[in-house]
C-alpha cells in the first residue's frame, strides 16, 4: 500500500463525509449540514491528509497558531485503513508543520482513549468544554 500525504491538497465536503462515515466520529460531526462542514474545512489551520490514489482515506484537520498550540479537531482514519500507523503519521506531519516546542492538543473520542497514551500523548484532567449559552 503505496499512501501519499499532503497538506496542499483541498478536500471536498463530500470526501470528507465520506470518510468521517466510516470511523467513529460519525456520531460527533455534523455530517448531514454540508454548510457547516464547508466552513470546518475552509478555516482550518493546517489540514494533513492521506491519499490512496483518488480516496481520501485519512485526516488530521487542526486549528492552530503555529506556534503555541495546535488544537487537533479531526484525526480520522477510514476504518479499513486503521491500524497500519496512518494516524501517527499523520500526527507526525502536523508536528513538522508547527513550532518544535508547540504543544498538540486533542479531544478523544471515547472509542480512541486508549489510542493517544499509546503514542505519547498525556492526559490531562483540566480540559473543559463548553456548548451552551454564557451564563453572565
Amino acid at each position: 500500500m503505496e499512501l501519499t500525504y499532503t497538506t496542499k491538497k483541498l478536500i471536498s465536503v463530500e470526501s470528507y463525509v465520506d470518510l468521517i462515515s466510516s470511523t467513529s466520529l460519525k456520531d460527533r460531526r455534523p455530517l448531514n449540514d454540508y454548510e457547516r462542514i464547508e466552513q470546518m474545512l475552509k478555516n482550518a489551520s493546517l489540514t494533513v491528509t492521506a491519499w490512496d490514489g483518488n480516496e481520501l482515506v485519512g485526516i488530521a484537520r487542526s486549528v492552530t497558531d503555529f506556534a503555541y498550540c495546535c488544537y487537533v479537531s479531526d484525526l480520522a482514519v477510514r476504518g479499513n485503513y486503521q491500524k497500519k500507523g496512518i494516524g501517527k503519521k499523520l500526527l507526525q506531519i502536523t508536528k513538522d508543520n508547527i513550532h518544535n516546542n508547540a504543544k498538540i492538543i486533542l479531544l478523544a473520542a471515547p472509542q480512541a482513549e486508549e489510542y493517544y497514551p499509546h503514542i505519547g500523548f498525556e492526559k490531562h484532567n483540566a480540559a473543559f468544554v463548553y456548548s451552551g449559552v454564557f451564563v453572565i
